[in-house]
């Protein structure tokens, strides 16, 4: 089986020319229900460099279809057996101003626009910089 991944390695992922964002706001809750913005935004701010895209892709599809623990790595090969959506995709670089930073090891951490570190990124020569993907057209 054909496995795909999200992961970058040595990237900064600029946030989207169309988000309305001008610093990296905290993505709001909406009823009881964690969104998928707010559960990655709290995977990756608590936790910097701890986790892959893939890493974090997969767990809030995990915790938002309730997958037991006792099936995870067979959900998880999966879940990767056809392509998925990148963190160029995410609301958090769309929507809510945050840039994400995969190391070498594709390890990734969130920078919020407007601040020294995100410039730091982005002007980095070491590092492929793109773009999150637009919103509109």
């Amino acid at each position: 089986m054909k496995v795909h991944t999200t992961n970058y390695h040595n990237t900064f992922i600029a946030i989207a020319d169309d988000s309305p964002a001008t610093t990296g706001e905290v993505p709001p809750q909406k009823g009881d229900n964690p969104t998928v913005a707010g559960m990655q935004f709290h995977m990756l701010v608590d936790n910097p460099y701890k986790y892959t895209s893939d890493d974090v892709l997969f767990r809030v599809y995990a915790l938002r279809n309730n997958i037991p623990k006792s099936e995870l790595k067979e959900a998880r090969a999966q879940f990767f057996a056809k392509g998925q959506p990148c963190l160029r995709a995410s609301p958090l670089t769309k929507r809510y101003g945050w840039g994400v930073h995969a190391d070498a090891d594709c390890k990734i951490a969130i920078y919020a626009c407007g601040t020294p570190e995100y410039e730091q990124m982005i002007r980095n020569k070491d590092l492929q910089v793109v773009k999150a993907m637009r919103t509109s057209r």
